[in-house]
């Protein structure tokens, strides 16, 4: 009996995989309207007076920004955790009915929040706050739904028969103190129709903070909300699926764990660079500024860690169109987290600032980084949790180029846009006025925003062609794990 493999449940982790893919292609969908809405403005105007209210950029920009976050993000991450976690500590969900009542709950209550989102920012309901719009009731749910995520963690570490913890559960656990810590301190909100003894909207609330101490709780929160959603979970799933997939080790688990601590330790200090300029203290943005540079050292040692761990095997790459997923997601990383670092210099801040630079440097990281290490997890995932052959590889590889023109594309218009925006803001004539109004910066710009709306609209493509591969892999003929490792360079 003890030789017999372990039989893993998979329930919740395919739950997840499909809020994954829907989630995913809502916020892209939104992504490419907004950047075309700025582009040509007038298609707001199709739609009619009726609708033009819910399709404005200011109504549609929220849903989109948490669409990505905390709806493709958050269900690429939960998915992965209810897979990798269960491999990782040799234990299956369905040997606990208490843990999968929990992983079931979990699905179903983030369900019911993400149509609570969808509905009341739709409604324009909002604190007005980046990535923090949701009034009190939906906070609520929300830390209710992190509880479940965090005690499906611990309890599977609990009942676990690995007793050493591998690194990718090691960023697991730290994505969730993290996001918990970030989110409650930032959330903190006083709901204004009981404070007001019953007068306007039950669900309206004001923050706790105010002036410069909420702009600085703010961006604590919205820096380490990108350290704690996009960088630490999207490293977790990167050390667990590249050495899978690749069947190698990992290259040195030492500069894994120094790359983790430096992490944990230094990203937390960085969010004073999104307030340089400002009311906040001057010795406060300096310290943004230089943790935000020497966080350069722990973020390419995590990516630099993941291409080594292909020295000697980089024919892989040519040959499997999900490694290159991963490869170039490591890349794309490297790119973001030394361009994040450049931005926060202080000089360089000073033109990049309010501009479309910073647009560009968030969207490398994202779909370049994020978007590719969610996809390329799912595709390793699918024929395991499936029990099928991956649909189409030909098909994966021609996503991957089309995406790859797609985030190149967007990244470079905005560099360009960002900087032309920065250098006109401060220009000056020969008597010290500004040499361009703000509508020549907008003119300027329009080719920029056309070539940003091609980018994104590649990149949709790309995704749906994604959810059509874990669509028709999901109805193929059924086969057993081990043939799948049999079948192609691509199992492991």
């Amino acid at each position: 009996m003890e030789n017999r493999p372990l039989e893993y449940d998979y329930t919740v982790a395919k739950m997840f995989m499909l809020t994954t893919v829907l989630l995913g292609f809502v916020g892209m969908l939104i992504g490419v309207i907004l950047a075309f809405e700025l582009a040509f403005p007038s298609i707001n105007t199709i739609l009619g007076s009726g609708l033009a209210e819910y399709t404005n950029f200011s109504r549609l920009r929220p849903l989109h920004t948490d669409a990505v976050i905390f709806g493709f993000t958050l269900s690429g991450i939960f998915a992965t955790w209810y897979y990798v976690g269960q491999r990782v500590l040799k234990v299956s969900m369905g040997e606990s009915k208490f843990l999968m009542a929990i992983g079931k709950l979990h699905f179903w209550l983030y369900l019911l929040v993400v149509v609570a989102v969808v509905v009341s920012l739709f409604a324009g309901v909002t604190t007005s706050k980046e990535y923090a719009e949701f009034e009190w009731p939906i906070d609520i749910a929300v830390v209710v739904v992190w509880v479940l995520f965090g005690m499906s963690i611990f309890g599977l570490i609990g009942i676990r028969r690995e007793k050493s913890l591998y690194i990718s559960i090691w960023y697991y656990i730290a994505t969730f103190l993290g996001i918990a810590m970030l989110y409650l301190f930032n959330n903190m909100e006083v709901p204004t129709y009981f404070a007001s003894g019953g007068i306007g909207a039950w669900y309206h609330s004001v923050s706790m903070y105010a002036g410069t101490n909420d702009a600085l709780v703010q961006w604590w929160y919205g820096h380490n909300a990108v350290a704690f959603g996009f960088t630490v979970p999207i490293v977790a799933m990167i050390y667990y699926f590249l050495p899978k997939e690749s069947g190698q080790a990992v290259y040195s688990y030492k500069l894994s764990l120094l790359s983790f601590w430096g992490l944990m330790f230094v990203y937390l200090w960085a969010g004073g660079h999104h307030l340089l300029y400002s009311t906040v203290p001057d010795w406060m943005q300096t310290m943004g500024s230089i943790f935000s540079v020497v966080l350069i050292l722990p973020s390419w040692g995590s990516a630099i860690n993941m291409l080594l761990t292909m020295k000697g095997e980089w024919q892989q790459v040519a040959a499997s169109p999900l490694i290159k997923f991963m490869v170039l997601g490591s890349t794309f990383y490297m790119f973001s987290t030394l361009e994040g670092p450049i931005q926060a210099i202080k000089s360089v801040n000073a033109i990049a600032h309010f501009t479309d630079w910073i647009v560009g440097h968030v969207h490398d990281g994202v779909l370049g980084w994020v978007g590719f290490m969610i996809m390329a997890a799912l595709y390793h995932m699918a024929p395991r949790v499936f029990k099928r052959e991956i649909y189409s590889k030909k098909l994966m590889a021609a996503q991957f180029w089309i995406q790859t023109l797609g985030v190149v594309l967007y990244f470079t218009s905005m560099w360009i846009a960002g900087i032309t925006q920065g250098m006109m803001w401060r220009a000056h004539d020969q008597f010290g006025n500004l040499a361009y109004s703000f509508i020549d910066t907008v003119t300027v710009l329009h080719p920029y925003y056309t070539i940003r709306g091609v980018g994104g609209l590649l990149y949709l493509i790309g995704f749906v062609m994604f959810a059509y591969n874990i669509y028709k892999t999901m109805s193929a003929r059924q086969v057993e794990e081990t043939e799948l490792k049999n079948a192609s360079p691509m199992g492991a």
